[in-house]
């Protein structure tokens, strides 16, 4: 039985929407060429076919927010798919040996090395990255998927073991089903809402960690635009030009706003009981 759709997951949705629709529309138009550097045209004000005016190089900040949407979006679904696709079988197995004598080991070797990755944060895994092999999109997109890999192991092991209890489980367990058949047809369908849940919170961490990573220098490159670079750029003229921050900020903070309402929504749409507890 599913929960109802609540406001919080339509303006998630809305919001996310909005922001995929940017960058989609990013790969067929942009108002200007968003790297075309224009110096006669700086600092130009809103208006004359500049919707929200030009920055410091004479860019369109517009088609700057629209071609930044689509990076963001490029770096949360290849950081939020590393993280899942090693996080998820990772949890699977510790949830699936957790308490077993004699693979019970397996499942606390997994959960340390796990607690051991939660301490290093995605910038610190950037710095080092890059400092090896140099910054830019793809080492951002590494560093924030590793960092993430953790809160993915840590969900699917914790729902793989409620689902362990239950008597279909142990019906397929006493029929000799093998542990792989168990986890691909009755494990992972039954923890998909779950995972989907935290790729969408995952999704929202990512985009801040990408626009962290930009704005120190360790993400996305120039010339292509970043909302977390255009707010590095804007941080001299944040006085003089206050609106320079004010659009990247507000795409930052209404994309993760998003995201959050968005698996916010699903989890209670998903689990109706966590809707009733809030209910009371």
């Amino acid at each position: 039985m599913r929960g109802r759709i609540n406001a919080g997951l339509i303006t998630g949705g809305v919001l996310v929407g909005l922001v995929v629709l940017l960058a989609l529309l990013s790969f067929v138009w942009t108002p200007h060429d968003p790297v075309l550097v224009d110096a006669a045209g700086k600092l130009r004000d809103p208006g004359g076919g500049y919707l929200l005016g030009a920055d410091k190089f004479g860019r369109d900040t517009f088609s700057q927010l629209m071609v930044g949407a689509r990076t963001t979006l490029y770096v949360g679904v290849v950081a939020v798919g590393i993280a899942a696709v090693i996080g998820t079988p990772l949890g699977v197995i510790a949830g699936m040996t957790s308490g077993s004598g004699r693979l019970g080991w397996l499942s606390e070797l997994i959960m340390r090395v796990n607690d051991l990755v939660f301490a290093f944060p995605a910038l610190l895994l950037a710095i080092m990255l890059g400092a090896v092999y140099g910054a830019g999109t793809l080492t951002a997109m590494i560093a924030i998927g590793v960092a993430t890999v953790p809160a993915f192991a840590r969900v699917s092991r914790a729902a793989t073991m409620q689902v362990m209890v239950t008597d279909y489980i142990l019906a397929a367990r006493a029929a000799g089903r093998r542990r792989t058949a168990v986890a691909l047809r009755h494990v992972l369908p039954n923890i998909s809402s779950v995972l989907i849940v935290q790729a969408s919170v995952s999704f929202a961490i990512a985009i801040l960690a990408e626009a962290a990573l930009s704005f120190l220098g360790f993400g996305t490159r120039p010339p292509i635009p970043s909302w977390g670079r255009m707010l590095q750029e804007s941080q001299e003229l944040l006085f003089s030009t206050p609106r320079l921050a004010l659009w990247p900020g507000m795409a930052i903070a209404l994309a993760v706003l998003g995201f959050n309402l968005l698996g916010d929504g699903l989890r209670d749409y998903l689990d109706p009981k966590l809707r009733k507890i809030g209910e009371r």
